[in-house]
Formats: structure tokens, C-alpha cells, sequence
């Protein structure tokens, strides 16, 4: 059944939709990767700037464990945004043993100029739908948002 009006979708739908997801999923990631490109970081890095953007700091073993990479993998991802003034490495207060790592403003900076191009190339793709079509779309994806956080 679907969450959205109760019934069920029909397959065909299902393969429009992957299709589509497919498709702009290409289109999105190869003009990130240009971006990224420029500013000399990997999808890695940038996910995990990202993710630090939305956090105060993280110990090393929170971003090994967010990023699905053992320690030392974690360790390698931050000496190189580091180098490139995107983080910044501290030790905690209570435990001088334990290292933190926070995004620097530089850091917060370029997530902000590669979202908001993002953002931006998602409201062009927006306004060459119909009108009807993209405020539909929106309406289902706050529903399924809604859903997903309730759970």
C-alpha cells in the first residue's frame, strides 16, 4: 500500500520513478563532482564536512563510525581537510586523550556555496516541470519525510 493515498502503486510507476531517480541523481552528482573537483575534495570529504556542518564536533571514532571506515581510514579524511583549513582538531576538555573534530568556517563556507549551487540547479530542474507536477512532488516528499521522522 502506498503511505500517500492508500493504494496500491502500480509497477510501472515504480520503474518511471527509479528511472528518474536515476537521472537526476547522474545529472546532480556529476555537477557536484565538478564542484568538488575544484575545491580539490572527495565525495568523502565533502560528506563528511557536511555532516560536521550539522554538528558541533565528533570524536575520531564518530566519524569512523559515521562514515563507515575504520579509525585510521577517519584519521586520513581529516589530516587531509585539515591541511586544507576545512577542520580543525582539538582535545577534550575532560580527557585530553580524546581528540575532537570540528568544521572551520572556511569548512562551513564551501558546504554552504556547493548547497546552495545544489539547490540552486534543483530549483532550474524544478521550473522546466509542470507547475501541478513539482508542487505535487514536494507535497509527497514532505509526506515521506514526515513519515520517515516519526519513525
Amino acid at each position: 500500500m502506498s503511505a500517500l493515498n492508500g493504494t496500491k502503486p502500480i509497477p510501472r510507476d515504480h520503474g518511471k520513478l527509479a528511472d528518474f531517480i536515476l537521472f537526476s541523481q547522474r545529472e546532480f552528482l556529476l555537477n557536484l563532482s565538478r564542484d568538488l573537483n575544484k575545491d580539490n575534495i572527495s565525495f568523502a570529504q565533502f560528506f563528511l564536512l557536511s555532516y560536521l556542518a550539522t554538528s558541533k564536533e565528533l570524536t575520531m571514532t564518530d566519524i569512523a563510525r559515521k562514515m563507515g571506515h575504520s579509525t585510521a581510514a577517519a584519521t586520513g579524511l581529516v589530516d587531509r581537510l585539515e591541511k586544507l583549513g576545512y577542520m580543525e582538531r582539538t582535545h577534550a576538555i575532560d580527557d585530553r586523550r580524546k581528540v575532537l573534530v570540528r568544521i572551520t568556517p572556511k569548512g562551513l563556507d564551501l558546504v554552504s556555496r556547493l548547497r546552495d549551487e545544489l539547490q540552486d540547479r534543483i530549483a532550474d530542474a524544478m521550473e522546466e516541470t509542470k507547475t501541478s507536477d513539482a508542487s505535487g512532488f514536494m507535497t509527497a516528499y514532505r509526506q515521506l519525510d514526515d513519515a520517515a521522522i516519526a519513525r
